[in-house]
């Protein structure tokens, strides 16, 4: 098993000099007194805290890389020869209706009142951090025509710096969270939602009160953390004078900007940046049921719960509780996630692995059902990138995850499309653009997809990265039908766990999905024997 060396990673910018590391400390074997660098010690020597964090922040999402003993890529896809589910009216399968672009990948969420996405995927939180929030109109546009949902993450409205709050500290101005909403709304084709996640920091400033009067805002997520960190939110600032209004703003900021050795360090050129951070939330059934029934009477037609890889009292609780409180999507993130801004080392080694904790959801939903309880909607979240991994999710899951949360996935399209954009006007494409054009009309297959939407007008307006972002979707949809049609499923609600085979004996113990070859045996011995 070839698992992560804690002492050199591009994410924190440090490397090994030797090739020969103790697997334990992921120090060289030799440490030679005069090594020039740069592993994470030697770094850390005269730069601290700062290697905590991946970077350069505000322009890297960070993924943990430590490789663990069963992953989703230990399940494999079964295909079938025989019959078809899901095809329109209960018709029998043919090969003249059951063709792959005949299936539908739509799904749907909700308690009672359901949104309906064209594909089974949406963002994970794009909330405070830089790379969030100046690549924010190529995301929110590309979800809006994509037709599927994106989340607003928390702290939005608490670090904007055209903030204005009331006497009693209420937010009553918030132009950025203004922005973001208003860009998704105007081109909303009807699939998905925007849905705003709030943690303790939101909460106090009245970040729900804000987004429903002004916005009518339909859903709101409350948040228990992420698979990618079990602290709050977390971006930096660099400026101290910034630093300082977000203290003041109730936020914890460190290194604290009001200490004069802080503020000597940062004249003197030693410290130029401190870290703005959320506090820790802390749950029990009856504040989480208090809250839910706040956010209703305040008019919310849905709620949501974002959980993070904790482990399996916590992930109980959040089943239960949602079940009770009629929670409309709860989504499962896992280890080791993907960030904006996390403690690398956190990434890493915190938390269950995806692929354990979906199963461990899967067991308890069916315990719920049994004793006649209903399960909330599930979404699982933590390391999907692709169309094979969003049909395992809904197939591991089957039938209580009706999508699959992505992070990073969605966000790369965004930025791809904006440095695209940027690298035409300076005619400095690089060759692996250039080879299809050199216009957006000849590089972006789904351009004249996106235009027939929009409107021959409007397209004009329409942000390249959002382009991307569709053409990604597009992708993820074209590929999932595929998928779908070889497992003989032609709409999501067909996909069940038979669609799954395990490719390790571990992997069959840990997801409960037989092993391949305990797949089918006794329905195969029967017609052997028939």
């Amino acid at each position: 098993m070839n698992l992560q060396r804690p002492n050199g990673n591009d994410a924190t910018g440090t490397f090994n000099r030797s090739k020969s590391i103790v697997p334990c400390s992921g120090l060289c074997s030799r440490c030679v007194d005069g090594c020039r660098g740069n592993c994470e010690v030697f770094k850390a020597t005269f730069r601290g805290r700062e290697l905590i964090y991946p970077g350069p922040f505000g322009d890297v999402t960070a993924g943990g890389d430590k490789d663990y003993p069963v992953d989703y890529s230990h399940l494999n896809i079964q295909g079938y020869a025989l019959g078809a589910k899901g095809l329109p009216n209960g018709e029998v399968g043919t090969p003249d209706n059951a063709r792959f672009p005949n299936v539908s990948t739509e799904c749907a969420y909700g308690w009672d009142s359901k949104v309906a996405m064209n594909v089974p995927i949406f963002t994970g939180a794009l909330g405070s951090t830089e790379i969030a929030r100046k690549n924010w109109d190529h995301f929110a546009v590309g979800a809006a025509v994509s037709g599927v949902t994106i989340v607003c993450g928390e702290n939005v409205c608490g670090i904007d710096p055209r903030l204005v709050l009331d006497k009693n500290n209420m937010v009553i101005e918030a132009p950025d969270m203004d922005r973001r909403i208003e860009a998704y709304k105007k081109y909303h084709t009807g699939k998905g939602e925007i849905l705003i996640q709030m943690n303790v920091e939101d909460t106090r400033l009245g970040v729900a009160e804000y987004i429903i009067n002004k916005h009518k805002i339909e859903t709101i997520e409350l948040k228990w953390g992420q698979g990618a960190k079990c602290i709050g939110g977390e971006i930096k600032v660099n400026t101290i004078e910034r630093a300082m209004e977000l203290q003041k703003r109730g936020y914890i900021v460190t290194p604290d900007p009001m200490d004069p050795v802080i503020q000597a360090a940062f004249n003197d050129g030693a410290i130029h940046e401190f870290e703005r951070h959320s506090r820790l939330g802390f749950i029990s059934e009856d504040g989480f049921m208090a809250e839910v029934e706040r956010l209703r009477a305040l008019g919310y037609k849905r709620i949501t719960l974002k959980t993070g890889a904790y482990g399996l009292r916590e992930l109980a609780m959040a089943m239960k509780w949602c079940s009770k409180a009629k929670i409309d999507l709860l989504t499962i993130d896992g280890a080791p996630g993907g960030t904006g801004m996390s403690p690398w080392r956190m990434m890493e080694e915190w938390g269950m692995p995806s692929i354990y904790l979906h199963s461990a959801a899967v067991e308890f939903a069916q315990i719920l059902e049994s004793q006649g309880e209903r399960v909330p909607d599930l979404a699982f979240a933590g390391g999907f990138s692709s169309e094979d991994g969003v049909f395992k999710a809904l197939a591991l899951g089957a039938p209580y995850v009706k999508a699959v949360c992505m992070g990073r996935a969605l966000m790369i399209p965004g930025m791809v499309g904006k440095n695209i954009d940027q690298w035409m006007k300076e005619n400095n494409l690089p060759k692996t653009v250039s080879e299809f054009g050199s216009t957006p009309e000849e590089i972006f297959v789904c351009y004249e997809a996106v235009k027939e939407i929009v409107g021959a007008k409007e397209i004009k307006n329409i942000p390249l990265g959002a382009i991307g972002i569709y053409s990604y979707s597009d992708k993820i949809r074209v590929g999932l039908q595929q998928l779908m049609a070889g497992a003989r499923c032609f709409n999501t609600d067909s996909i069940t766990r038979n669609e799954l085979m395990s490719l390790t004996e571990e992997c069959a113990k840990v997801t409960k999905i037989p092993y391949l070859m305990e797949c089918g045996r006794e329905e195969a011995l029967s017609i052997l024997k028939g």
